[in-house]
């Protein structure tokens, strides 16, 4: 029975947003244009600007001041009038106003409120091309922030097609996007594209091709993608997690146990989590062995020097682990022990049926516990409550509840991973 399980880590990855940070109106007329130099080609023609009164510049600078000061609630109460178009007819005052509110709004954690904002700023249509495709491109990033992973390929498509602009980040946005939409193909095309553009990509690409790759089951190229990224980074833990997550996706415990180990000898494991992911590595190996004992002897070994370096505390994962540790080691008594520690935290009643099984094996006496955790378990909640009723279903057998026994198996035979069995006890049983 294999009783270890690695949850699969999930995707990291921070997208780095285009900010406003050092907003300022010039103090004058503004009724020209500087020259375009980010879009020379653009196919959008700009419009003339239309600040023309001193006092709607005078009023966004004292709005921008106060965002740049840090203090968003005076931003807001200064520039909220200007956005609404109440206290100005200048739509250049009003696009600024409304791209800072953006801004604010972002930081504050309000990304639909930012998307909002910036929405309007851009309908305004009265900026130079440089700024206007800048707000775009911002837009985009807002549009992933917000989950709107669709929108953000699409505007950035149009940024690309009226901007005239290609960049390695614009392909790496789309690549990330793509990948949160399922489509692995598009992924991995857009991520390799924004890789031929740069020498020096960002971080989360590789870890975005090489989740590609292994959705798309081609655990060869998410291999290579996982080592190439480990190999510019190789005291990178984001980096090392990524890469241990595909091995493990690819079966190749070992490799991924190497690989942590390596990190250990390093000096590089500062946080609980690792040494219990090395652990739990070490419990894959363990279970896949003939021998398992020296395996889980130094999966106890990485908790112990954890625990001493104060970095991992008692909990379900330690408790499981050493449940496990024991269980392998045919250590009945202890895995029943660690377990049922690990049921106090656990988040199902996953562990409450290790226990109840246990205890069952251990024989009859035991029944009437067993019975309580199994009843435990299918409360908390169990991807396959069959399982559990048919333990409880044995355990009511051997306390002389036969009504009871065949009840809990009848609840077994609607669960189709216990159907069969749960069918043939009620047949052998004339039920």
């Amino acid at each position: 029975m294999k009783v270890v399980s690695i949850s699969r880590m999930l995707l990291a990855g921070a997208l780095a947003l285009v900010m406003v940070t050092g907003v300022a109106v010039a103090g004058g007329r503004a009724d020209s244009q500087k020259s375009e130099t980010k879009y020379p080609n653009a196919t959008r023609k700009a419009p003339k600007l239309d600040l023309v009164k001193q006092s709607d510049a005078d009023a966004v600078n004292k709005g921008a001041k106060a965002y740049n000061a840090g203090d968003y609630a005076k931003a807001t109460e200064l520039l909220k009038p200007l956005a609404d178009g109440k206290d100005t007819k200048s739509k250049y005052a009003q696009v600024v106003a409304n791209q800072i509110l953006a801004n604010i709004a972002y930081k504050q954690g309000h990304v639909d409120q930012a998307v909002t904002d910036l929405e309007k700023a851009l309908k305004l249509n009265v900026m130079p091309n440089d700024t206007y495709f800048d707000m775009e491109y911002q837009l985009a990033q807002f549009y992933m922030a917000d989950g709107k992973y669709q929108k953000s390929i699409d505007l950035i498509n149009t940024w690309r097609k009226d901007g005239k602009r290609q960049t390695a980040d614009s392909y790496g946005l789309q690549g990330i996007a793509y990948y949160r939409l399922g489509q692995y193909k598009n992924a991995v095309a857009a991520i390799k594209q924004a890789m031929s553009m740069t020498n020096k990509p960002n971080s989360s690409w590789n870890q975005v091709l090489a989740a590609s790759y292994s959705e798309l089951g081609d655990t060869g190229q998410a291999i290579a993608a996982a080592k190439s990224q480990l190999a510019k980074n190789p005291d990178d833990m984001t980096t090392l997690h990524n890469a241990v997550a595909v091995m493990v996706g690819a079966g190749k415990y070992d490799d991924a146990l190497k690989l942590m180990e390596n990190a250990r000898a390093k000096g590089l494991l500062k946080e609980g989590k690792d040494y219990i992911l090395l652990a739990k590595l070490h419990m894959m190996q363990a279970q896949n062995m003939s021998k398992p004992k020296p395996e889980a002897e130094a999966a106890l070994a990485v908790l112990k020097e954890g625990e001493t370096k104060g970095l991992v505390k008692p909990g379900y994962d330690t408790y499981r682990i050493r449940g496990d540790a024991s269980y392998l080691d045919d250590d009945i008594k202890g895995a029943i022990r660690e377990y049922k520690l690990a049921a106090k935290t656990a988040p199902n009643g996953q562990m409450d049926l290790q226990v109840a099984s246990l205890l069952l094996s251990e024989g009859h006496r035991h029944a009437a516990e067993a019975r309580r955790y199994a009843k435990s378990a299918i409360k908390r909640g169990l991807d396959h409550p069959g399982k559990a009723y048919m333990v409880l279903a044995e355990a009511e057998r051997a306390l002389g509840n036969k009504g009871a026994a065949i009840a809990a198996m009848r609840k077994a035979e609607q669960d189709p991973t216990t159907r069969a069995k749960a069918h043939a006890w009620l047949k052998k049983a004339g039920r």
